[in-house]
């Protein structure tokens, strides 16, 4: 071999090496970001439409924009932990994620009410712009702080109907004496007008109606209630729904856990809640309106609109609760105030927006 051929190819090997060490040294970031576990608890049913499915989504999407280096581990209602034993799974650092509706919560602090839905409260839109940009979020994560939990937004439902009962209601005084399963403040309201409000996990409802240990019960819509098939149990459906007019579904993280991650993994994770906030939303709005039609067409369900009289009493009853929920607490106060305001500036702005528009455009085309 020539000497300059020699001296050429010892030169090649030289830098060949150099550029695998230096590639070895720059490969040892990436090798010492071993993979992070994330186990998701939730309070829904596995594969149960919208609720179910969209949490599954959430967590599945977590793995995916993390090319899998975010290992997470979904589980269901009564998977790992019962339906409302997820806050305190999550609270405690035994899981890194709950998704559910922080409605459930009320019972340790009122305030969580608002960060699924209160009675007369805000619908998806409303909702969303409380939340992101009038001091929403800001007093939730005061909220979770308290628990050591950080919560986002991860899902709606829109407006609910107003719930199954085995017989129709002309008045309040209907109500008194019912057994209603009907969470979070709602439930609240229907004790002040005389019935005695039940919490049950979405998996429990059924039977319960079925069996008469409930006579009536909220859940949230067409598509999902021909699922739970509440229409062999109760015959009058009613609308709409007062206590959960944009019920709000949430990932809630715990904070030490979510705060110890990198920053980009943090946004990952906040980028992957706020898709399925919208992407359930957009499902529930293209299901509900054909399982309506299934509801009344196949199962000869009675649909019923609550009179104004009925809605009236809802009212009256809504604001002596909102009252002993301002007095429980600073935060609580300043949590309803906030919302309230943000009810009364984005309510006023979707009179001449939103409301106004969709009522003249059904008007004139005949929907």
């Amino acid at each position: 071999m020539k000497r300059r051929d020699f001296i050429k190819g010892a030169g090649i090997a030289a830098g060949a090496g150099v550029a695998a060490a230096a590639t070895g040294n720059l490969a040892a970031p990436a090798v010492a970001q071993e993979r992070i576990p994330m186990v998701v608890v939730s309070t829904w049913p596995r594969d149960f439409p919208g609720l179910g499915t969209g949490a599954q989504r959430f967590a599945q999407r977590v793995s995916d924009m993390s090319d899998g280096r975010i290992q997470v581990e979904y589980y269901a209602a009564g998977e790992r932990v019962g339906a409302f034993d997820a806050f305190d799974e999550v609270a405690s650092g035994n899981a890194q994620c709950y998704h559910g509706a922080e409605y459930y919560w009320k019972g340790k602090h009122p305030a969580w009410a608002y960060f699924t839905a209160v009675p007369f409260g805000l619908t998806y839109i409303e909702l969303n712009a409380w939340i992101r940009f009038m001091g929403g979020q800001e007093l939730w994560d005061e909220l979770g702080d308290e628990f050591g939990l950080k919560g986002m937004m991860c899902g709606s439902t829109g407006v609910q109907m107003g719930g199954w009962f085995n017989k129709e209601i002309n008045s309040a005084e209907d109500l008194k004496g019912l057994k209603m399963r009907i969470p979070g403040l709602g439930g609240d309201v229907m004790a002040k007008l005389g019935a005695s409000p039940v919490s049950l996990p979405g998996g429990q409802i059924y039977e319960n109606l079925v069996s008469g240990a409930v006579d009536a019960t909220e859940w949230v819509g067409p598509w999902n209630d021909y699922a739970m098939k509440f229409y062999e149990a109760a015959k009058y459906y009613y609308y709409p729904g007062f206590h959960e007019p944009g019920a709000m579904l949430s990932a809630t993280c715990n904070k030490s856990w979510f705060t110890s991650l990198s920053a980009s993994d943090q946004l990952l994770i906040e980028a992957a809640a706020a898709m399925e906030n919208d992407v359930m939303m957009s499902e529930y709005n293209a299901k509900n309106g054909q399982y309506l039609a299934r509801l009344i067409n196949e199962q000869g369900v009675e649909l019923k609109r609550f009179n104004d009289d009925v809605y009236d009493a809802f009212g009256e009853a809504s604001a002596e609760v909102f009252e002993e929920t301002r007095a429980h607490s600073d935060l609580a106060a300043r949590t309803h105030e906030s919302f309230a305001q943000a009810r009364a500036e984005v309510g006023a702005w979707g009179n001449l927006a939103e409301t106004a528009y969709v009522a003249q455009r059904n008007r004139v085309l005949g929907v």
